[in-house]
């Protein structure tokens, strides 16, 4: 998750989803679905898919998915309330913004 975070930062966004398309998977086999590292992995592909320039309509759908699914887990298991659901709540409202322009 550090290093996600690190080629997130850099905008480093190929480099990052090549790494995050390993992780993710093999945090949910490995973790479940609602671990947090799990959860928090799919949050930062999210945002790599996102913000990634030459992002197609396809990235921000995959990344529209993949919010709804992480605010989802984030209210059950963190609560409404968290910031961490909050930030989620957010990242998806922008992309669904992007996707409305």
């Amino acid at each position: 998750s550090n290093l996600a975070h690190s080629l997130i930062e850099l905008k480093l966004w190929d480099e990052c989803k090549s790494f995050l398309s390993g992780q993710v998977p093999a945090a949910r086999r490995s973790l479940g679905s609602d671990h947090f590292l799990t959860i928090t992995l799919n949050r930062r592909l999210a945002t790599t898919l996102a913000n990634a320039p030459g992002r197609t309509r396809d990235d921000l759908l995959e990344a529209e998915t993949i919010l709804l699914d992480v605010t989802k887990r984030r209210r059950r298991v963190l609560g409404r309330t968290h910031p961490r659901t909050r930030e989620s709540e957010f990242a998806l409202s922008q992309v669904q913004g992007m996707l409305q322009e």
